[in-house]
């Protein structure tokens, strides 16, 4: 994950900002919040994703508490993704 435009050191926060646009290009995932920060991360290691159709990733829905693409039944929450996990496959161990 990556997050670019940011004016404080620890980007944005769930409780004080919030998701404006969402949008996939080229295997990522990327969010603009209300604050100006922008946050990506990549589809690939997600199973829904990684398997879709570019069509369907482009359907994104934002919610107050997530990102949602109702043609893949997929839904990733917006502190979740901050802090990094996003659908991605665990290890057996790690699970």
């Amino acid at each position: 994950m990556t997050t670019s435009n940011s004016s404080s050191k620890n980007g944005p926060n769930t409780s004080a900002d919030r998701a404006l646009k969402a949008w996939h290009d080229g295997g990522i995932i990327f969010v603009r919040f209300a604050s100006g920060h922008e946050v990506r991360f990549p589809i690939k290691g997600n199973p829904r994703l990684e398997s879709a159709e570019e069509a369907d990733l482009g359907c994104i829905e934002i919610s107050p508490f997530g990102l949602h693409w109702p043609k893949l039944d997929e839904d990733l929450s917006l502190a979740g993704i901050l802090d990094g996990r996003y659908g991605q496959h665990q290890p057996a161990g790690n699970r």
